[in-house]
């Protein structure tokens, strides 16, 4: 080749490596170019990523949902009220086996990382590239904590990109928590937070439904069993999948003896233990005692606090209750009315003197059937509403002693016909006292009496006393025809024992929350309903009814007062009776079928055969070995009765009324406009015999 092609050719070749440098500089540029944009198009993303996170140092970013617990006036823990079953325990009581099942299995370098295991990390990238999947673990202890709690509500993620933010934010926050807390700290919220399985959070209510026990007690073969199953615990339960959670179970063991915890001994021998499962009793619907009561209760704090706060908010509930009382209620029930067929009852027991609820029986079984029959069973109470009717006679001024016609049948000329009255003793004793007429119950005094006095007076007075359902002024409230609450009778005849003063009735005596902050306390007022001398003398005649009338099986060998009732057709019986320090209320009828109670234990269902003894059973057992307190006596009332009759044109005795006997003189009933609406016609109470 000639020089001057050489020459030529070294020319073009200088040209060349210029364009080849000058494009490898423009690549390079370019690529740091990319580079950098690259990496602040990440740093954008990562800092959006990190937008609205929950503060860690709020006082509140980590409380987990505690059960509510309700205890009884004794201090006996008669409920757990709860979404999330768990019981928050220190450290301290949890054994020490468990604690290392845990580390081994979930994060065997949980004491060396910063709430980031790099190395887990490394290792679940490598086998996603392997599986070709994104969904490895190689979350920390306490990257799970925070998903958890304070990231909980992220878990619903549809997409990958959607996923990753949350990982991202959950590593960032791991670290952050980490700065903050010790590592026995994070691990002890963690146990105390993590799911079990069989609806079983944390690591104490674990213990207790798989083997009966405290998170201290477990064994190696139990804690290396509880450890293995947060992974699945719907999949690896070893109550329906024993064979899956021993399998497990020896992987935890494997991995136990790999990180030092225990030998190769210790493990074989584990592995080899039985499962031994033993479930505590979790007693129905998280209520150990006084069903009913509790359920009373948790209507109630449901009525002050969001369903979060009473199923989730870690409330301590101090009732009124007295357990030995209660027990003695569900006693004298059942032992009355406890064969097959027999009908339903219903028991509440208040003190008078200040409204706490000390027993309450709403039913039979709250497992199966969980209708309160003393708080929602609303029945006509018969007989027992003539004490409404005796009360506003004597504030009208009428006498114990004033006569009145008992004969049979009253017609009360209400229209548009006549309210036609019969006594089921016969035809009557002609006129007799109102104190005699309530202690025989007789039907047809007090329906003329409430004629006279007017139905709107009774119902306003039985409005006062306690009664809080609605109450039509009809004349056929006299004999108990609108329905009411054993809870409402009980809290009513209390106003009695309380010399005139009503006590509404009390359930909740203080609620404290998580923190230990009062938040409620009962402060029980009592509002002046009748005068004391008005409650003397009603409490008086009603005793009477006890020594001397239809309540004869009602005595209990100290001072006590109250009154029968019978429903029409003998389908409720009742009887409300009370000693100054405890007032009580029995319902006996069939509330599904309200059947007629004709024979029961070959006994005719009345007010006082029916439930005066159960009454009397459960009085002699709560009162046993108090005082026997008796009622504080009063003056009389000033009796100032006079025949009203500006309610009627002309005084016009009731069509074939018999004539008065000559002494004492009688009055006769006046009449009075009846009612826009027609009152309802009830059967006649009836008056049972002792």
């Amino acid at each position: 080749m000639s020089r001057r092609r050489i020459r030529a050719r070294r020319r073009r070749d200088g040209r060349s490596l210029v364009v080849l440098a000058y494009l490898g500089v423009i690549v390079l540029v370019t690529a740091l170019l990319f580079s950098a944009a690259g990496v602040a198009t990440a740093y954008g993303v990562a800092q959006s990523w990190l937008k609205e996170l929950p503060d860690i140092e709020a006082p509140n970013a980590f409380r987990v949902a505690q059960p509510t617990k309700i205890y009884s006036a004794d201090g006996k823990l008669l409920a757990r009220l709860y979404l999330e079953n768990r019981a928050v325990v220190p450290r301290s009581k949890m054994a020490t086996t468990l604690v290392e099942a845990v580390i081994a299995v979930e994060d065997e370098r949980f004491y060396q990382h910063t709430g980031i295991d790099l190395e887990g990390i490394a290792r679940a990238a490598v086998t996603g590239l392997l599986t070709k999947t994104t969904r490895q673990g190689a979350s920390t202890i306490t990257q799970q904590y925070i998903r958890n709690t304070i990231l909980s509500e992220e878990l619903n993620e549809q997409s990958e990109l959607e996923r990753f933010r949350r990982k991202f934010r959950e590593a960032y926050l791991a670290r952050e928590l980490e700065k903050r807390r010790t590592k026995d700290e994070i691990l002890e919220l963690y146990l105390n937070t993590v799911y079990f399985g069989e609806g079983a959070y944390g690591v104490e209510a674990a213990a207790q439904t798989y083997f009966s026990k405290r998170a201290s007690q477990l064994t190696l073969a139990e804690a290396s069993l509880l450890a293995g199953l947060p992974k699945a615990p719907s999949v690896l339960t070893p109550y329906d999948n024993p064979e899956g959670a021993v399998a497990r179970r020896r992987a935890v063991l494997s991995r136990m003896v790999a990180n030092g915890y225990i030998t190769r001994k210790e493990a074989d021998e584990a592995a080899n233990a039985k499962l031994a499962l033993k479930r505590a009793a979790e007693p129905t619907h998280g209520i150990y005692q006084a069903h009913y009561f509790v359920a009373h209760v948790k209507k109630l704090l449901q009525q002050q606090y969001s369903q979060a706060v009473v199923f989730q908010g870690g409330l301590s509930v101090y009732t009124t209750i007295d357990t030995k009382e209660q027990r003695y209620a569900e006693r004298a029930v059942k032992s009355s009315l406890g064969r097959s067929g027999d009908p339903d009852g219903a028991l509440v027991s208040i003190d008078p003197r200040s409204g706490h609820i000390k027993a309450m029986v709403g039913g039979e079984d709250y497992g199966r059937n969980k209708f309160n029959l003393a708080t929602q069973g609303r029945r006509q109470p018969g007989s027992a509403f003539k004490t409404f009717v005796l009360v506003t006679a004597l504030e009208d001024g009428m006498p114990p002693h004033r006569y009145v016609d008992s004969s049979s049948p009253a017609r009360i000329p209400t229209k548009p016909k006549p309210w036609v009255v019969s006594n089921s003793e016969g035809s009557g004793r002609g006129y007799i006292t109102m104190e005699s007429a309530t202690r025989s119950s007789v039907n047809t005094v007090f329906a003329r009496l409430v004629w006279e006095l007017g139905a709107k007076e009774v119902a306003k007075t039985a409005k006062r006393m306690g009664i809080t359902s609605r109450l039509p002024a009809y004349p056929s409230i006299a004999l108990g025809s609108q329905n009411v609450t054993p809870l409402e009778m009980a809290s009513a005849y209390g106003t009695l024992a309380a010399r005139g003063v009503h006590y509404p009735p009390v359930a909740i005596t203080r609620v404290v929350d998580i923190d230990g902050k009062e938040i409620f306390k009962a402060e029980p007022k009592g509002r002046r309903a009748l005068s004391p001398q008005i409650a003397y003398a009603a409490t008086r005649i009603l005793q009477g009814v006890i020594t001397g009338g239809t309540a004869r099986r009602a005595q209990i060998g100290r001072p006590a007062a109250g009154k029968t009732g019978t429903s029409q057709n003998h389908r409720d019986a009742w009887f409300v009776g009370y000693t100054p320090d405890r007032v009580c209320a029995v319902w006996v009828g069939y509330y599904k079928t309200e059947r007629s109670m004709r024979s029961v234990h070959g006994v005719r269902g009345f007010g006082g055969t029916l439930a005066a003894p159960i009454w009397a059973k459960y009085m002699r057992a709560a009162l046993k070995g108090r005082p026997a307190l008796s009622f504080k006596r009063q003056a009389n009332p000033k009796y100032t009765w006079k025949p009203r009759w500006s309610r009627q044109e002309t005084p016009t005795p009731e069509p074939d009324a018999p004539k008065p006997k000559p002494k004492p003189k009688p009055t006769p009933a006046p009449t009075s406009t009846p009612p826009p609406t027609p009152p309802p016609t009830p059967d006649p109470t009836g008056t049972p015999k002792p």
